[in-house]
């Protein structure tokens, strides 16, 4: 499939996603902003009812699909027979020809540090801790630089009205597909199912995300099979932990001229001259990460 610069990006003129609201501002003048929509999706695997997520609506076959990939609730090769979204009762039902059942598994599900919809179940490491990631791909620093322009630059919900986080998979300096939502964890999903329905290999890609680097976005990007993390926010311990212990390369705090990496590091490639390289504008940093700081 041949891929360009931002296949998919985000649409913030989209009147579903976002509503105009009255209020007061600090100095009790009277002002108009725009706030993000959020709405309940109900996702069934061939009639049993999985989960109940809050997403700002937009791409839900992929959500769907992302999401039962990334809860080991759908296998790779799997053939999904049929995705049927419903806008009125704002279910998605995904079906396979594979008869399914995880009643069990529903039971023990555990409750994540993800924000919106951030779940993961006991058999998740087992196959975390079967992947190889590929070790012979490349980060040059000089794609660090240029996908945080590009992604920082690109109109995007989060710039129309916040309460939002972004996710985008790319290639090299090349952002491909930006996805949004109110948890972070919607939009991995969002583009793990893309890729999945769309035949997008993962081995030579890279995941940016504005979102912190916890255990289950490092655990979820290994899932992919993508061999390389790149965020504007922090990490936690665990989510390094688990980046070593799967050769995942991961790099944070990634603004201006200014990265991190703490696992994965024999993949950087240092080709960017940092001083000829410009700092962050601060009108267009944000605001989630300069919290990070």
């Amino acid at each position: 499939m041949s891929l360009k610069i931002f296949t998919i990006a985000p649409d913030p003129a989209d009147p579903k996603l976002t509503e105009r609201v009255r209020g007061l501002d600090q100095d009790g003048r009277e002002i108009e902003t725009a706030v993000t929509v959020e709405r309940p999706l109900t996702l069934y695997l061939n009639g049993q009812e999985i989960v109940t997520m809050m997403t700002i609506g937009d791409y839900p076959d992929c959500l769907a699909v992302g999401y039962l990939l990334n809860q080991n609730m759908l296998r790779r090769d799997d053939r999904i027979t049929g995705i049927d979204v419903d806008e009125e009762t704002d279910t998605v039902v995904v079906r396979t020809e594979r008869a399914t059942d995880f009643e069990a598994k529903l039971k023990k599900k555990t409750l994540t540090s993800g924000c919106a919809q951030g779940t993961a179940f006991g058999d998740v490491m087992e196959t975390f801790e079967s992947i190889s990631l590929p070790a012979d791909v490349r980060l040059r620093t000089s794609w660090i630089y240029a996908l945080s322009r590009q992604i920082n630059l690109q109109p995007s919900l989060y710039l129309e009205a916040g309460a939002i986080h972004g996710c985008v998979l790319c290639q090299e300096d090349r952002p491909l597909i930006y996805m949004e939502d109110v948890g972070r964890h919607n939009a991995v999903d969002k583009v793990a199912g893309y890729m999945h329905l769309n035949g997008i290999p993962a081995g030579d890609k890279i995941f940016y995300t504005t979102g912190r680097l916890t255990s289950e976005m490092v655990i979820k990007t290994v899932q992919m099979g993508i061999p390389i993390l790149v965020s504007r926010s922090g990490f936690t311990a665990w989510g390094v932990q688990l980046a070593r212990q799967a050769n995942l390369t991961l790099v944070g705090r990634a603004k201006g001229k200014r990265f991190i990496a703490l696992a994965g590091t024999d993949r950087l490639v240092f080709d960017a001259d940092t001083a000829a390289t410009a700092d962050e504008d601060r009108r267009h940093g944000r605001k989630g990460s300069r919290d990070d700081d």
